[in-house]
C-alpha cells in the first residue's frame, strides 16, 4: 500500500504529544495516562489533523524489520529519525510526565550492556547464557575438560 503523502527530503517533520486520561467505564482495565506522540509534517498544514503523518512507535527499531508504518515510511534512517525528532521534543517540552516518556523512549536506543559472570571453577569472566530458568555458571571450557 502506497502512502498518501509523497515523501520528500525537504519536510519539517515534528512530534505532536497527545496525553489521555483514562476514567469511567471508557477502559476499566488500565488507570492513568497513555501518551502518544504523532509524527506530524509542518510544511503541509499548521494545524493537526492535516498534517498528520504517523504515530511514533515506542520501540521504531523492532527488531530490524518494518513492521510498522513510520520504519516502512522511513525505512533505513527511521532510527536516526526517531532519535532526532524525540532530542528536539525533550528540548522543548516543559511537562515533566511527557519529558519522562520521552527520557524512556530515548533509553530504549541504547544497547544493553552484557552480563559477565565469573566462572566458577577457573574464575575467568564469560558472558552467560540463560536455559531454562537457569543461568550457567561454568564457562565452556571448563564444561568440556568435565566430559
Amino acid at each position: 500500500m502506497a502512502p498518501y503523502w509523497k515523501k520528500s527530503s525537504s519536510m519539517n517533520l515534528k512530534l505532536q504529544v497527545f496525553k489521555t486520561d483514562y476514567v469511567g467505564d471508557y477502559c476499566h482495565y488500565s488507570q492513568g495516562r497513555h501518551i502518544r506522540f504523532a509524527v506530524v509534517d509542518l510544511d503541509r498544514s499548521e494545524k493537526y489533523p492535516a498534517n498528520y503523518i504517523c504515530l511514533l512507535p515506542m520501540d521504531p527499531k523492532a527488531n530490524g524489520k518494518a513492521n510498522n508504518n513510520f520504519s516502512r515510511l522511513f525505512e533505513a534512517g527511521s532510527l536516526k529519525l526517531a532519535k532526532q525528532l524525540l532530542t528536539k521534543a525533550l528540548k522543548t517540552e516543559r511537562d515533566s510526565e511527557i519529558k519522562t516518556e520521552i527520557e524512556r523512549r530515548l533509553s530504549l536506543f541504547e544497547p544493553k550492556p552484557t552480563v559477565q559472570v565469573r566462572c566458577r571453577v577457573c574464575g575467568n569472566f564469560f558472558e552467560s547464557i540463560r536455559s531454562g530458568r537457569f543461568k550457567h555458571r561454568i564457562c565452556q571450557d571448563c564444561k568440556q575438560k568435565r566430559v
